[in-house]
Formats: structure tokens, C-alpha cells, sequence
């Protein structure tokens, strides 16, 4: 599981079903005087394999630095490290099963998207109610929206381990050539399809790229719909339902209207299975103008010297700017990343929050990175390692304040594959509201009309 990629995991149908009374009831303090204590982490990492880096930070530096710590303090501690390196929902079914019979690891690190699947099924408990008193000064240091990744239903269950940010990228020399500012920021959608409108003119040039379609999987809806859905001013979960036909879907069904259906994107992109590839390469070659995407296209994908489409000159021919509401006044993301929970059936609740501080604090966070200039969930460590990022920094800086996520939910899935279903029929030349109806239709299918608002 990687620690800033957004994930389009389905549900583990079953195995969350039925969960509730598996953990303990609650001694918070259970041998929080113990002199000798075992903790396991698990994580879906292994060294020399998937999630490395993280793999190695645990063994070569977190085991020792706090098994030191503790004897410091007059305590024997033992940390175990629970490797895999699977899929991840291979991984998410196993964590489930094991949380499910009262077993697993004492700190474990999942996806932000199954936090709520799993609190809904009684797997895993909000920290107050496993350890007691969580107050720390970390919290300070993670930013409200971020902090959000581990919360559910206006609790906490986690700690966020990592996160990422969208933005609205831009070709500077296509923009030069359009007459349009090198330091451009819409301030609402209008202004994005101006933009596009100017960078119509110039040759061989894709104005615009909002991912559409099935074929670009999740992709489409973390870096299409649900961005310019939170531009609406309301989330696809609001008040226990899911958006069906309602105002805020047409609206967004019509922005890919406007998009496509008038010239400012390619239509033909978002039915190739390697589409979204393709964008990249097309940017890299100049030949679109705004893209939506995270800070992992500035730092993986047009990276000049290791980077999958590289740009050499991407310092001075790339920008970026913050995503646009869809009326002037606010600004929106979106994120993902994972969590780490502490297991409501550990022996030692004292302790394993101890452990998560430890795992979450700057030393340890900025040691994780290994060198690298990667967003984190802690705004101090950002601010120390991201220096000589601009990008990077406006992400930590401007970014992480107003991004959402993903509802956490079992049903989420589904209605992403619906969603992306209904960008693909606006694309092909539906009308935004024929479409919006057979959406709804779709998804009271999927999770039931009792679900759907």
C-alpha cells in the first residue's frame, strides 16, 4: 500500500460483515506498567520488495530508536515487524480477518479509504476508547484537513501516515504563446474554460485534460469528478446519502460537457485503456495545455531525469495553480494516503499509542522520507524538507488546508464506477441530464434507494 497513492479498492465483501463484539471492552490502562512489552507493526511493505523504503525505515531505524527510547525509561521492549507485500486487497482482506478474530498486529497501517468500512464493522475503535488520552502536540503539527484521513463520523481512529494534493498544472510556454499569464490562477471554472478557449487556437494543442471514463479508472474520479463535485460546495457522501441527480452532479456532468463537448478536450483520450499515460506524454510534448492531477505528476511523472514522460525544462515550463470552486471565492483538492490504527485488542494500549507518537513524530517522519522531497502529513517536517521544492511547498502550504477525501465507505467503489460510467456517456455526446438520471439509476442498484439522495 503505497503512502500517497490514491487507491480504487473494492469492498471485501463478507469478511467485514459481522464484526462487532470481536475487540476487548476497554481497560485503557491494561499493563501500562508492564516492564517488558512486545509490539507488532504491520504494514504491506517487505524489504527488497513492495513499499521498501518504508519497509526499511521500520526495521533500521524505528525498531531500534524505540526499543532504545524505552530501555532509556526502564522498559524491555520488543518490536515485531509484520511484512507483506501483496495487493492491496489482498492485504486489506487479511488485515480483516485478522482484526475480525481478535488477532493481528498492535499497530497497523491501512488505506484512508477503509477507515470507515472498518470502524462501521467494529474492527478497529477510536483512539480515546483503545488508549485513553491521546492528547499530543503532533496534532498541532498535522493540519485540520489532513487530520481528516483518520477521522471518521467526527472521530478519531488514526494518524495519518502521508498524503498528496491536486492541482491544476499548466504548459507555461503554450500559455505564453495563448497571451496568458505565467502566473495564472482561475478563480473559477469559468476562467479554466477560458484559458482553454484561448489555448483552442494554437495547433495540434489539447486545451484541456479532466479525466473521463471507465478506462481511467479511479483516476477519473479522484482527479475529475471529485474535485469539481467539492467545487459545487457539496461532498458525493452528504448527510448519510449518496449524491444521485442531483443539482451539483448535473453541474458537474456539464463542466464535461463544456469540456469535451466544445472542443477543449480530446474525447478519443479517455477510452484508451493507457489514456492517462498518454496525457502525460502528450504534456511532456507540449501538446496540452491544463491538467488536473497530484503532486505526483511533478515529482514521478515529468521529473526531468527519472520521471515516466520527463520534462528537462520542467522547472521553467511547468506550472501549477489551486483548483477553482465553481464560483469565484474558494479553492479545492482532493487527497489521499494512509492511516496507521492501533488494534482495540492489543495488550498494551498505553504503549501503543507511545509507539504511534514515536512513529509520527518529525524525527522519525523526516527519517522515513530517506532523503526524498515528498509531502507529509506534519507541516514542520514540510517546512524542513520541502525548501527547495516550489511546488512541492505550495502543495504543503496551500493545498493541504482545503482538501477533502474520499468517504471511507464500503459502497464507495461502486459509485466511483458509476460516476466514471457517467463522465464516459458525457464524453460520447450524452446530454449532462439524461445522463445524471441513468447515473441515479445506476447507483440506486448499487447501494440501494434508501442511500441515495
Amino acid at each position: 500500500m503505497g503512502r500517497t497513492t490514491a487507491f480504487g479498492l473494492l469492498a471485501v465483501c463478507g469478511v467485514l460483515a459481522g464484526c462487532l463484539g470481536q475487540t476487548q471492552n476497554g481497560d485503557q490502562a491494561r499493563n501500562a506498567d508492564a516492564k517488558e512489552i512486545t509490539l507488532t507493526i504491520v504494514a504491506n511493505a517487505a524489504v527488497g520488495g513492495k513499499n521498501a523504503r518504508g519497509a526499511n525505515w521500520i526495521q533500521n531505524w524505528v525498531i531500534p530508536k524505540f526499543t532504545e527510547a524505552q530501555k532509556a525509561k526502564g522498559v524491555t521492549a520488543t518490536i515485531e515487524f509484520e511484512q507483506n507485500g501483496t495487493g492491496d486487497e489482498d492485504y486489506k482482506t487479511k488485515v480483516a480477518l485478522d482484526l475480525k478474530t481478535g488477532g493481528g498486529g498492535d499497530i497497523v497501517e491501512i488505506d484512508g479509504i477503509w477507515l470507515g468500512e472498518f470502524a462501521q464493522a467494529g474492527l478497529i475503535k477510536p483512539l480515546d476508547e483503545v488508549a485513553g488520552d491521546i492528547g499530543w502536540n503532533g496534532w498541532d503539527q498535522i493540519p485540520k484537513a489532513v487530520q481528516g484521513l483518520g477521522e471518521f463520523e467526527g472521530r478519531r481512529y488514526g494518524v495519518p501516515m502521508g498524503t498528496d494534493g491536486r492541482v491544476l498544472f499548466f504548459n507555461k510556454k503554450l500559455f505564453a504563446q495563448a497571451g496568458l499569464p505565467a502566473d495564472w490562477q482561475p478563480r473559477s471554472w469559468q476562467d479554466v474554460l477560458d484559458a482553454g478557449a484561448r489555448l483552442k487556437a494554437l495547433p495540434g494543442v489539447t486545451p484541456i485534460q479532466l479525466n473521463a471514463g471507465s478506462a481511467m479508472g479511479e483516476a477519473t474520479t479522484m482527479q475529475g469528478v471529485l474535485p469539481a463535485l467539492a467545487g459545487t460546495g457539496k461532498a458525493i457522501h452528504d448527510n448519510g446519502k449518496w449524491q444521485g441527480d442531483t443539482p451539483q452532479i448535473r453541474d458537474v456532468l456539464g463542466l464535461y460537457q463544456r469540456i469535451y463537448g466544445g472542443g477543449l478536450g480530446d474525447p478519443v483520450l479517455q477510452q484508451e485503456a493507457n489514456g492517462r499515460q498518454r496525457s502525460f506524454t502528450l504534456f511532456s510534448e507540449n501538446r496540452i495545455g491544463v491538467l488536473l492531477e497530484s503532486d505526483y505528476f511533478w515529482r514521478s511523472v515529468v521529473e526531468p531525469a527519472n520521471g515516466v514522460a520527463k520534462m528537462a525544462d520542467r522547472d521553467a515550463a511547468v506550472g501549477w495553480a489551486l483548483i477553482p470552486a465553481k464560483d469565484p471565492g474558494s479553492f479545492v483538492s482532493m487527497s489521499g494516503g494512509g492511516v496507521r490504527v492501533i488494534n482495540p485488542n492489543t495488550r498494551y494500549p498505553r504503549q501503543a499509542w507511545e509507539f504511534l507518537q514515536f512513529l509520527n513524530s518529525a524525527e522519525a517522519v523526516k527519517e522515513s522520507l530517506a532523503g526524498t522531497a515528498q509531502l507529509t502529513q506534519r507541516q514542520d517536517v514540510n517546512d524542513q524538507v520541502l525548501g527547495g521544492d516550489p511546488m512541492l511547498s505550495f502543495v504543503a502550504e496551500k493545498v493541504l488546508p482545503v482538501t477533502r477525501y474520499r468517504p471511507g465507505l464500503a459502497d464507495y467503489p461502486k459509485v466511483s464506477a458509476a460516476l466514471q460510467q457517467a463522465t464516459a456517456d458525457v464524453v460520447s455526446g450524452k446530454s449532462p441530464d439524461d445522463v445524471a438520471k441513468s447515473y441515479r439509476e445506476a447507483l440506486v442498484k448499487a447501494v440501494g434507494e434508501q442511500n441515495v439522495g
